[in-house]
């Protein structure tokens, strides 16, 4: 692909060519009946016309150059397969702003299929089921630690892909052998509500509290691949209140809604940490929904006191990382606007 740019000062109206090599790729870059590139024109306020497999950009020096490297981006990621959704591309616009945003796309360029060579390898988490790549720089950043520290604390708001991006990577370590056994958990607290008695034995009634845990899974896993782990043990989904005396190694442990933890549970959970085992904890500080006398939520206290120990990693998300409907992102800014 080459790109012949006509060179403008910041502020100054530009006009950029991209021509594609693949033409037979154009259709799932565009999105069908264009809208892909209808979202690129409404986002940052270029023109975009195509004909054959050139694509016209014009605007402002600033917001060309932006949706210049958002095109280039998609189109490396579809030449690996990946699929472009609505999605994907309004999270590359919302990175196109980043100054992490080159050394992203470099990185992906550099080694991913159809690559030139060097560089670091993509970022990226493969499941049986989809190819999972980073939406934001801090989405890009967890993944890194994912792979690299065996004690991660994801904060931030719903929608970041907080406990998502951990079940995946969770799942592709089992997949692989990295680790023998996949052990989801997650405090059994109502959200502001009082549910009374629920029928059924233990699985059913702890089972609506865990079931996020379980979509995660079904997105990331064949359904009778879930359910075999599940039965013969190399998938646990329990509340915490199960991992009490337990030593959990060879396996990958995932927290979800780690602030609906007391200090004491959390600190019993920590410490089950086995030998060749990783421990993700995932919350969202503002959203505690703890009974009103427990005075401190367990994952406040425990990132007091664990920031900065050697081999544990904080990674902190906030609104701009939000990757689910973008009135979502602006739903959760209200709220900590209005909360500071």
């Amino acid at each position: 692909m080459s790109r012949k740019p006509v060179a403008a000062q910041p502020g100054e109206r530009s006009r950029v060519e991209l021509t594609f090599d693949r033409p037979q790729l154009l259709s799932a870059l565009f999105g069908q009946y264009d809208r892909n590139l209808v979202m690129l024109e409404n986002r940052l306020g270029v023109y975009i016309t195509a004909r054959g497999n050139r694509v016209g950009l014009e605007g402002s020096a600033e917001q060309v150059a932006l949706a210049r490297d958002v095109l280039n981006d998609l189109y490396h990621r579809i030449q690996r397969g990946e699929d472009v959704d609505g999605g994907l591309v309004d999270a590359a616009i919302a990175m196109a702003a980043e100054p992490t945003l080159d050394g992203i796309f470099a990185a992906d360029r550099g080694s991913g299929t159809g690559g030139t060579g060097g560089g670091a390898p993509p970022i990226m988490i493969r499941t049986r089921k989809k190819t999972i790549v980073p939406r934001t720089s801090a989405q890009a950043h967890y993944m890194r630690e994912l792979v690299h520290n065996d004690m991660i604390f994801a904060l931030g708001p719903a929608g970041t892909g907080k406990t998502y991006l951990a079940v995946a990577q969770a799942v592709a370590q089992l997949i692989t052998g990295s680790v023998q056994r996949l052990i989801l958990s997650r405090p059994a607290v109502e959200a502001g509500e009082r549910l009374g008695f629920l029928p059924g034995d233990m699985k059913e009634k702890v089972d609506p509290y865990l079931r996020p845990l379980y979509d995660a899974l079904y997105d990331c896993l064949p359904a009778e691949q879930v359910e075999r782990r599940i039965a013969s043990g190399e998938i646990e989904i329990a509340p915490i209140a199960f991992m009490r005396g337990r030593t959990l190694a060879d396996a990958f442990v995932i927290l979800d809604e780690a602030q609906n933890t007391t200090p004491a549970q959390m600190k019993m959970f920590l410490t089950r940490f086995g030998q060749n085992s990783r421990m993700v904890v995932c919350g969202d500080p503002n959203q505690t929904d703890l009974p009103g006398g427990v005075a401190a939520s367990g994952l406040a206290d425990a990132t007091m006191r664990l920031e900065g120990v050697e081999g544990i990693s904080l990674v902190r998300f906030s609104a701009a990382d939000v990757v689910r409907h973008p009135i979502v992102g602006r739903i959760v800014e209200a709220y900590e606007g209005r909360d500071a």
